[in-house]
């Protein structure tokens, strides 16, 4: 049993142990009592365990033990996916050399200044720790040579396959010596890292940390159903009600991170953003003001939170679910860190539900359901946080004045002292209310039974009959060819159908009728419109934005946009007949008296009654443009089909 193991019994060095004494360290975790042994014995390891297990102390402890001080080359290699990961390692290697003297390590990453790592490199550097593509283009500058590594350590090697590393490993292992140590650690265990192990591994020992799941045990994993449109809200609340330290949200994109961390910022809550447009100076630096509690919450990435490794974290919100198992796994390890307790909440839409029972069946676990805080508990929240503050401020601030100021107004105007107090505290609380008002969030299944409701009851004649022709994106509209744009706005930002209707008729000058089918999306949207649209127009139309979002419209093809669903096809035509001018509005209550016209006289000649500027799909002869400008006498600079 490895809990009766302790650190001296392993062999390690004594200047390694007094350094893990200090530290705290008592006893080793499963992964490092197994790993241990292994590579201070010089053996090849292949170590699977679970994110947050302790996988940095079982290579770095017995490959400080076994080190050679006096060479002065590099002879340990750890590759990492990440430049946060690479710092971690590197800092724990010198958190446990604290006591070899002359102890060199240096951490190779991308984004930052390569003369600075050239001089680390020059001056002598025991031990290198380094992402991929930085690590070969030192090698291939001949800046890091390989001819004295004794060991070459991958560390979370499934994360650099995720993320299109492997070719990049695999040449690096090529270029280290033949008869060197190698080391692989990984969470999970795909057949490409497979295939990594068996080509340049070879005859490893392999360490495998069985477990009844695999994520940590300690962390509480919960979810919630929400629709997009109110997990900003969602979130707020469970701020305001979890008892938490420091927190880390994850989204999907970079600039969601931004976004989220301004809104949250704008709700009063310390947050920032983490992801990889920021410079490395700057991300090192929201990463220490985190670990030293002046920040409280972390909105973050997939690759920008790697490596995270921060006490404080207690808990972990998926704010977009991620789409792959390993993921979600690598997520969660934020917290729970060698042991500790932790909290796991996932956002699940409605859509979403699939992916959460993949997460279920690849941890073998059901996750429980959480309940929406309610407007009570948040108000309990406020207010006991109010009265702390309050206190506070009674036992450290000389009120004497304050006091007399209160006792003079209660004197002059016969008020009771209690009502003057309760009035402060009314005025104190008027942006953040301890009584606040929640609206009652819809019901995961309320938008699609009212939608069933709705399509059910609706009359047949509001639809016209020509509606029922359509069966593809390659329909015509009053005899045009429709194709299909993409534009990047949809119900994560609040986009409603009229809100592009409006936008189109108002900047392109397409009149409501030529607007085809809308599909509003949680990140994007979808618009037919007709072909053949003029490039200053759709220039113009990428910078036009709706909802406070640039529209970057783009054309898609026909075949992606048939697999879409239609979720808003009646709602988006019913939108487009409200939005458009009163004046298309007489032209089809005109067309449709005409059409009435000619279904009472059918040997009628209806030639007259033809739209010249609408192309008829059995006309021969030359194709006309479906975008025109419209007569002088009409408004300049007004485009119409």
């Amino acid at each position: 049993m490895t809990d009766d193991i302790e650190f001296a019994a392993l062999g390690l060095s004594a200047p390694v142990l007094t350094a893990i004494t200090s530290l705290g360290y008592e006893r080793p975790s499963p992964i490092q009592a197994q790993a241990i042994p292994h590579l201070l014995a010089g053996k090849n390891l292949l170590g699977v365990a679970q994110t947050g297990t302790g996988k940095t102390a079982a290579f770095a402890l017995p490959l400080l033990s076994r080190f050679n001080i006096e060479l002065g080359k590099p002879q340990v290699l750890v590759l990492a996916p990440t430049r946060e990961l690479a710092i971690q390692v590197a800092e724990a290697f010198q958190s446990y050399a604290r006591h070899i003297k002359h102890f060199h390590v240096a951490p190779i990453y991308g984004g930052q200044d390569i003369r600075g790592q050239l001089r680390m490199l020059q001056r002598g550097a025991d031990v290198v720790v380094g992402t991929p593509g930085r690590i070969l283009d030192h090698i291939r500058r001949r800046s890091l040579k390989l001819t004295n590594l004794q060991t070459v350590v991958l560390d979370e090697a499934d994360e650099m396959l995720r993320m299109g590393f492997i070719d990049d490993v695999e040449t690096i292992l090529g270029e280290a010596p033949a008869n060197c140590q190698r080391a692989l650690f990984s969470a999970t265990m795909p057949p490409p890292i497979r295939r990594v192990v068996n080509r340049y591994i070879g005859d490893a020992e392999e360490v495998s940390i069985a477990s009844k799941t695999r994520t940590v045990e300690k962390i509480d994993q919960q979810y919630l159903i929400v629709h997009h449109s109110h997990k900003l809200d969602t979130l707020t609340r469970i701020l305001e009600v979890e008892q938490s330290d420091g927190l880390l949200v994850f989204v999907r994109t970079k600039s969601s991170t931004v976004e989220l961390a301004e809104r949250l910022e704008a709700r009063g809550f310390s947050a920032y953003a983490l992801n990889g447009d920021l410079s490395q100076a700057l991300r090192e630096k929201t990463v220490n003001r985190f670990k030293r509690g002046d920040i409280d919450i972390i909105v973050a990435t997939d690759v920008a939170a790697r490596g995270l490794d921060v006490e404080r974290v207690s808990h972990v919100i998926n704010f977009d679910i991620p789409y792959d198992t390993e993921s979600y796994v690598h997520r969660i390890g934020r917290t729970g860190r060698a042991g500790r307790d932790g909290k796991a909440i996932l956002f699940v839409t409605p859509k979403e539900r699939r992916l959460l029972k993949a997460i279920e069946k690849a941890n073998r676990q059901p996750m429980k359901a959480m309940s929406l805080p309610s407007g009570e508990q948040v108000s309990q929240q406020r207010v006991a946080r109010f009265q702390s503050e309050l206190m506070a401020d009674i036992q450290s601030q000389d009120l004497s004045r304050f006091r007399e100021l209160v006792e003079q107004l209660a004197h002059d105007t016969e008020t009771d002292i209690g009502e003057i107090a309760a009035a402060l505290v009314w005025r104190a609380q008027k942006e953040r209310p301890l009584f606040p008002k929640f609206k009652a969030p819809p019901e995961p299944n309320a938008r699609a039974a009212n939608k069933t409701d709705t399509e059910g009851s609706s009359s047949r004649p509001e639809i016209p009959p020509r509606r029922k022709k359509q069966t593809s994106r390659d329909d015509r509209k009053n005899g045009l060819k429709m194709v299909t744009y993409r534009i990047e706005a949809g119900e994560a930002h609040e986009v409603k159908p009229g809100d592009i209707v409006g936008a189109l008729a108002n900047e392109a000058g397409i009149d409501g009728e030529y607007i085809g089918h809308i599909d509003i999306h949680d990140e994007f949207s979808t618009v037919d419109l007709p072909e053949g649209m003029p490039k200053e127009i759709f220039h113009h139309l990428k910078k036009v934005r709706v909802r406070q979002q640039a529209m970057k419209i783009s054309l898609i093809s026909r075949d992606v946009a048939e697999a879409k669903p239609r979720k808003t096809k009646r709602t988006t035509q019913r939108t487009t007949e409200r939005t458009t001018r009163p004046n298309a509005r007489a032209k089809s209550k005109n067309r449709s008296n005409n059409d009435s016209a000619k279904s009472n006289n059918p040997g009628r000649n209806t030639s007259a009654n033809k739209t010249p500027k609408i192309n008829s799909s059995d006309k021969k002869g030359p194709k006309k443009k479906s975008y025109t400008k419209k007569k002088p006498s009409e408004k300049k600079n007004k485009l119409k089909i």
